[in-house]
Protein backbone atom coordinates (compact mmCIF):
# COMPACT_ATOMS: atom_id res chain seq x y z
CA UNK A 1 0.00 0.00 0.00
CA UNK A 2 2.56 2.25 0.92
CA UNK A 3 4.12 2.33 -2.75
CA UNK A 4 0.69 2.99 -4.45
CA UNK A 5 0.55 6.34 -1.85
CA UNK A 6 3.62 7.31 -2.85
CA UNK A 7 3.16 7.25 -6.58
CA UNK A 8 -0.37 9.30 -6.24
CA UNK A 9 1.83 11.34 -3.87
CA UNK A 10 -0.23 11.92 -1.70
CA UNK A 11 1.67 14.18 0.58
CA UNK A 12 1.61 17.05 -2.17
CA UNK A 13 -1.74 16.97 -1.84
CA UNK A 14 -1.50 19.58 0.69
CA UNK A 15 -0.84 21.92 -2.30
CA UNK A 16 -4.63 21.68 -3.50
CA UNK A 17 -5.67 23.43 -0.15
CA UNK A 18 -5.25 26.51 -2.36
CA UNK A 19 -8.38 25.78 -3.77
CA UNK A 20 -9.69 26.94 -0.36
CA UNK A 21 -8.12 30.21 -0.65
CA UNK A 22 -11.48 32.30 -2.32
CA UNK A 23 -13.79 30.84 0.15
CA UNK A 24 -11.57 31.29 2.78
CA UNK A 25 -10.96 34.67 2.29
CA UNK A 26 -13.83 35.61 0.96
CA UNK A 27 -15.38 34.94 4.69
CA UNK A 28 -17.70 32.55 3.17
CA UNK A 29 -16.61 29.00 4.67
CA UNK A 30 -19.54 28.54 6.50
CA UNK A 31 -21.58 28.66 3.46
CA UNK A 32 -22.45 24.88 3.09
CA UNK A 33 -23.28 25.01 -0.35
CA UNK A 34 -20.19 26.72 -1.56
CA UNK A 35 -17.98 24.42 0.71
CA UNK A 36 -19.42 21.79 -0.98
CA UNK A 37 -18.68 22.54 -4.20
CA UNK A 38 -15.10 23.55 -3.10
CA UNK A 39 -14.62 20.02 -1.53
CA UNK A 40 -15.56 18.33 -4.82
CA UNK A 41 -13.28 20.41 -6.50
CA UNK A 42 -10.55 19.75 -4.31
CA UNK A 43 -11.04 15.87 -4.03
CA UNK A 44 -11.25 16.55 -8.39
CA UNK A 45 -7.65 18.30 -8.32
CA UNK A 46 -5.95 15.37 -6.09
CA UNK A 47 -6.86 12.84 -8.39
CA UNK A 48 -5.99 15.07 -11.45
CA UNK A 49 -2.46 15.78 -9.71
CA UNK A 50 -2.14 12.18 -9.29
CA UNK A 51 -2.71 11.55 -12.95
CA UNK A 52 -0.05 14.47 -13.75
CA UNK A 53 2.88 12.92 -11.24
CA UNK A 54 2.19 9.47 -12.57
CA UNK A 55 2.38 10.80 -16.23
CA UNK A 56 5.41 12.82 -15.04
CA UNK A 57 7.19 9.62 -13.53
CA UNK A 58 6.31 7.29 -16.17
CA UNK A 59 8.44 9.53 -18.82
CA UNK A 60 11.32 10.51 -16.41
CA UNK A 61 12.20 6.80 -15.30
CA UNK A 62 15.10 6.15 -16.75
CA UNK A 63 16.30 9.37 -15.51
CA UNK A 64 15.20 9.01 -12.60
CA UNK A 65 16.81 6.17 -11.55
CA UNK A 66 20.44 8.48 -11.49
CA UNK A 67 18.96 11.05 -9.34
CA UNK A 68 20.06 10.49 -5.91
CA UNK A 69 16.39 11.01 -4.33
CA UNK A 70 14.00 10.17 -7.64
CA UNK A 71 15.43 6.82 -7.51
CA UNK A 72 13.65 5.30 -4.87
CA UNK A 73 10.68 6.19 -6.05
CA UNK A 74 8.28 3.65 -7.23
CA UNK A 75 8.21 3.10 -11.26
CA UNK A 76 12.15 4.43 -11.18
CA UNK A 77 13.00 1.68 -8.24
CA UNK A 78 10.37 -1.26 -10.20
CA UNK A 79 8.34 -1.65 -7.17
CA UNK A 80 5.31 -0.83 -9.55
CA UNK A 81 5.25 -1.35 -12.96
CA UNK A 82 4.83 0.81 -15.83
CA UNK A 83 1.50 -1.02 -17.33
CA UNK A 84 -0.12 -1.17 -13.81
CA UNK A 85 0.74 2.37 -13.16
CA UNK A 86 -0.59 3.51 -16.29
CA UNK A 87 -3.75 1.83 -15.05
CA UNK A 88 -3.83 4.25 -12.13
CA UNK A 89 -3.38 7.13 -14.23
CA UNK A 90 -5.84 6.52 -16.43
CA UNK A 91 -8.39 5.73 -13.10
CA UNK A 92 -7.24 9.09 -11.23
CA UNK A 93 -8.25 11.01 -14.41
CA UNK A 94 -11.71 9.45 -14.84
CA UNK A 95 -12.16 10.16 -11.20
CA UNK A 96 -11.67 13.42 -11.58
CA UNK A 97 -13.20 14.17 -14.51
CA UNK A 98 -16.33 12.63 -12.70
CA UNK A 99 -15.72 15.10 -9.91
CA UNK A 100 -14.94 18.32 -11.73
CA UNK A 101 -18.57 17.34 -13.86
CA UNK A 102 -20.42 17.49 -10.61
CA UNK A 103 -19.86 20.94 -10.09
CA UNK A 104 -19.58 21.89 -13.95
CA UNK A 105 -18.93 25.19 -14.65
CA UNK A 106 -17.34 26.16 -17.87
CA UNK A 107 -14.68 28.45 -17.04
CA UNK A 108 -13.49 25.50 -14.10
CA UNK A 109 -13.72 23.01 -17.12
CA UNK A 110 -11.29 25.01 -19.00
CA UNK A 111 -9.28 25.32 -15.83
CA UNK A 112 -9.03 22.02 -15.30
CA UNK A 113 -7.90 21.05 -18.87
CA UNK A 114 -4.79 23.64 -19.16
CA UNK A 115 -3.38 22.22 -16.09
CA UNK A 116 -3.53 18.99 -17.49
CA UNK A 117 -2.25 20.07 -20.52
CA UNK A 118 0.33 22.18 -19.44
CA UNK A 119 2.19 19.65 -16.95
CA UNK A 120 1.25 17.03 -19.76
CA UNK A 121 3.35 19.42 -22.22
CA UNK A 122 5.94 19.95 -19.37
CA UNK A 123 6.45 16.20 -18.93
CA UNK A 124 6.64 15.62 -22.80
CA UNK A 125 9.83 18.43 -23.21
CA UNK A 126 8.54 22.15 -21.94
CA UNK A 127 10.51 21.01 -18.56
CA UNK A 128 13.64 21.28 -20.30
CA UNK A 129 13.62 25.00 -21.19
CA UNK A 130 14.77 27.33 -18.63
CA UNK A 131 12.27 29.77 -17.31
CA UNK A 132 9.54 27.61 -19.53
CA UNK A 133 9.92 25.32 -16.67
CA UNK A 134 9.17 27.76 -14.01
CA UNK A 135 6.32 29.35 -15.38
CA UNK A 136 4.47 26.06 -15.82
CA UNK A 137 5.01 24.93 -12.34
CA UNK A 138 3.81 28.73 -11.13
CA UNK A 139 0.79 28.16 -12.98
CA UNK A 140 -0.03 25.08 -11.35
CA UNK A 141 -0.06 27.01 -7.97
CA UNK A 142 -2.47 29.84 -9.53
CA UNK A 143 -4.67 27.88 -11.58
CA UNK A 144 -5.91 25.86 -8.13
CA UNK A 145 -6.66 29.61 -6.99
CA UNK A 146 -8.36 30.29 -9.45
CA UNK A 147 -10.17 26.94 -10.04
CA UNK A 148 -11.43 27.57 -6.81
CA UNK A 149 -12.63 30.87 -6.79
CA UNK A 150 -14.72 30.13 -9.88
CA UNK A 151 -16.67 26.89 -8.75
CA UNK A 152 -17.41 29.18 -5.79
CA UNK A 153 -18.09 32.01 -7.75
CA UNK A 154 -16.30 34.65 -5.02
CA UNK A 155 -13.79 37.00 -6.26
CA UNK A 156 -9.96 36.92 -5.18
CA UNK A 157 -8.22 40.18 -4.98
CA UNK A 158 -5.64 41.46 -7.28
CA UNK A 159 -2.56 41.41 -4.35
CA UNK A 160 -3.88 38.21 -3.75
CA UNK A 161 -3.29 36.92 -6.96
CA UNK A 162 -0.12 38.97 -7.08
CA UNK A 163 1.38 37.61 -3.75
CA UNK A 164 0.65 33.99 -5.02
CA UNK A 165 2.58 34.78 -8.03
CA UNK A 166 5.28 36.02 -6.59
CA UNK A 167 5.21 33.17 -3.73
CA UNK A 168 5.39 30.32 -6.31
CA UNK A 169 7.95 31.57 -8.24
CA UNK A 170 9.95 31.83 -5.62
CA UNK A 171 8.98 27.79 -4.63
CA UNK A 172 10.12 27.19 -8.45
CA UNK A 173 13.40 29.17 -8.51
CA UNK A 174 13.98 27.63 -4.78
CA UNK A 175 13.90 24.34 -5.96
CA UNK A 176 15.82 24.54 -9.10
CA UNK A 177 18.48 26.63 -7.30
CA UNK A 178 18.77 23.64 -4.33
CA UNK A 179 18.62 21.43 -7.60
CA UNK A 180 21.70 22.84 -9.38
CA UNK A 181 23.15 22.80 -5.95
CA UNK A 182 22.61 18.59 -5.25
CA UNK A 183 22.88 17.60 -9.05
CA UNK A 184 25.71 19.89 -10.02
CA UNK A 185 25.14 18.81 -13.89
CA UNK A 186 22.35 18.36 -16.11
CA UNK A 187 22.10 14.45 -16.38
CA UNK A 188 18.51 14.88 -14.52
CA UNK A 189 17.56 18.14 -15.50
CA UNK A 190 18.45 19.61 -18.86
CA UNK A 191 16.79 23.03 -17.70
CA UNK A 192 19.63 23.37 -15.22
CA UNK A 193 22.09 23.80 -18.04
CA UNK A 194 20.53 27.14 -19.04
CA UNK A 195 20.69 28.53 -15.08
CA UNK A 196 23.42 29.89 -12.82
CA UNK A 197 23.44 29.79 -9.00
CA UNK A 198 24.06 33.45 -9.07
CA UNK A 199 20.40 34.14 -11.47
CA UNK A 200 18.49 31.51 -8.76
CA UNK A 201 19.46 32.49 -6.31
CA UNK A 202 18.90 36.32 -6.80
CA UNK A 203 15.26 35.98 -8.39
CA UNK A 204 14.33 33.51 -5.85
CA UNK A 205 14.52 36.49 -2.73
CA UNK A 206 13.25 39.00 -5.43
CA UNK A 207 10.77 36.82 -5.88
CA UNK A 208 9.86 36.38 -1.75
CA UNK A 209 10.61 40.14 -1.39
CA UNK A 210 7.49 40.57 -3.94
CA UNK A 211 5.41 38.47 -2.52
CA UNK A 212 5.47 40.06 1.02
CA UNK A 213 5.04 43.10 -0.46
CA UNK A 214 2.19 42.79 -2.07
CA UNK A 215 0.39 40.40 0.76
CA UNK A 216 1.25 43.92 3.12
CA UNK A 217 -0.54 45.99 0.24
CA UNK A 218 -3.45 43.57 0.57
CA UNK A 219 -3.43 43.88 4.14
CA UNK A 220 -3.69 47.54 4.63
CA UNK A 221 -5.75 48.06 1.06
CA UNK A 222 -8.92 50.32 1.18
CA UNK A 223 -10.79 47.52 -0.10
CA UNK A 224 -9.69 45.03 2.30
CA UNK A 225 -10.12 47.03 5.55
CA UNK A 226 -13.33 47.97 4.30
CA UNK A 227 -14.65 44.22 3.49
CA UNK A 228 -13.25 43.14 6.74
CA UNK A 229 -14.45 46.08 9.00
CA UNK A 230 -10.58 47.43 9.56
CA UNK A 231 -7.24 46.88 9.85
CA UNK A 232 -6.77 44.03 12.19
CA UNK A 233 -5.04 41.92 9.09
CA UNK A 234 -1.99 43.69 8.95
CA UNK A 235 -0.86 42.46 12.56
CA UNK A 236 -0.66 39.08 10.10
CA UNK A 237 2.31 40.42 8.44
CA UNK A 238 4.23 39.88 11.10
CA UNK A 239 3.82 35.81 11.08
CA UNK A 240 3.90 36.27 7.19
CA UNK A 241 7.55 37.76 7.40
CA UNK A 242 8.52 35.05 9.83
CA UNK A 243 7.01 31.96 7.58
CA UNK A 244 9.73 33.41 5.20
CA UNK A 245 12.50 33.48 7.02
CA UNK A 246 12.34 30.06 8.75
CA UNK A 247 11.13 28.56 4.57
CA UNK A 248 14.38 30.42 3.43
CA UNK A 249 16.71 29.70 6.29
CA UNK A 250 15.05 25.34 5.48
CA UNK A 251 16.04 25.52 2.16
CA UNK A 252 19.58 27.28 2.63
CA UNK A 253 20.73 23.89 4.35
CA UNK A 254 22.80 21.74 2.39
CA UNK A 255 20.01 18.61 2.86
CA UNK A 256 17.44 20.31 1.50
CA UNK A 257 16.40 19.86 -2.35
CA UNK A 258 13.77 22.88 -2.19
CA UNK A 259 10.50 20.81 -2.74
CA UNK A 260 8.48 23.02 -0.77
CA UNK A 261 5.87 20.50 0.33
CA UNK A 262 8.87 18.04 1.43
CA UNK A 263 10.09 21.47 3.55
CA UNK A 264 6.77 22.15 5.06
CA UNK A 265 6.09 18.84 6.43
CA UNK A 266 9.90 18.20 7.33
CA UNK A 267 10.14 20.90 10.13
CA UNK A 268 8.04 20.99 13.31
CA UNK A 269 8.66 24.94 13.36
CA UNK A 270 7.51 26.09 10.14
CA UNK A 271 4.15 24.20 10.77
CA UNK A 272 3.52 25.58 14.16
CA UNK A 273 4.12 29.29 12.25
CA UNK A 274 1.61 28.48 9.37
CA UNK A 275 -1.09 26.91 12.12
CA UNK A 276 -0.65 30.27 14.07
CA UNK A 277 -1.01 31.97 10.68
CA UNK A 278 -3.95 30.11 10.06
CA UNK A 279 -5.49 30.41 13.44
CA UNK A 280 -5.08 34.39 13.84
CA UNK A 281 -6.34 34.61 9.82
CA UNK A 282 -9.72 32.52 10.57
CA UNK A 283 -10.53 34.45 14.13
CA UNK A 284 -9.91 37.68 12.01
CA UNK A 285 -12.21 36.74 9.01
CA UNK A 286 -14.40 34.83 11.10
CA UNK A 287 -14.82 36.64 14.16
CA UNK A 288 -18.14 38.35 13.72
CA UNK A 289 -19.82 34.87 12.35
CA UNK A 290 -18.30 33.07 15.58
CA UNK A 291 -18.87 35.74 18.50
CA UNK A 292 -21.85 38.21 17.02
CA UNK A 293 -21.02 41.81 17.64
CA UNK A 294 -17.43 41.74 16.95
CA UNK A 295 -15.66 44.41 14.75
Amino acid sequence: MKKYIQLLRVHHYIKNLLVFSAIIFGSQLFSLDKLGSVIIAFFSFCFSSSFVYIFNDIRDADNDRNHPQKRNRPIAANKISVKRAVIIACICLLISSILMLLSFNLTALLLWAAYIILNILYSIGLKNYPLVDVCILVSGFLIRIMYGAVVSDIAISDWLYLTVISLSFFFALGKRRNEYKQIGNTDTRRSLSGYTWGFLDKSMYMCLTLANVFYALWSVGESTISRYHGNRIVFSVPIVLLISLKYSHNIEKDDSDGDPVEVLLHDRTLIILCLVYIMIMMCILYSEKIIPGIQ
